[in-house]
């Protein structure tokens, strides 16, 4: 099994405190999670949604 290759979101917070990351390397799903709680839950999109919510996020800035 491969295992989530985590990045911090580009959008995040520079100081630390507000960082979402994302591994997008998995077949077939997306997953986020909050860079505090790294143990903690993660979201899981499929590739689709989550081009289409990256996509609708990119047009409120």
């Amino acid at each position: 099994m491969t295992e989530p290759m985590w990045r911090k979101s580009s959008r995040s917070n520079s100081n630390g405190s507000d960082c979402v990351e994302v591994a997008d390397n998995l077949p077939g799903r997306v997953l986020v999670r909050d860079s505090k709680d790294q143990t903690g839950p993660a979201l899981t999109f499929d590739p689709t949604a989550w081009r289409s919510f990256v996509t609708g996020a990119a047009t409120l800035r």
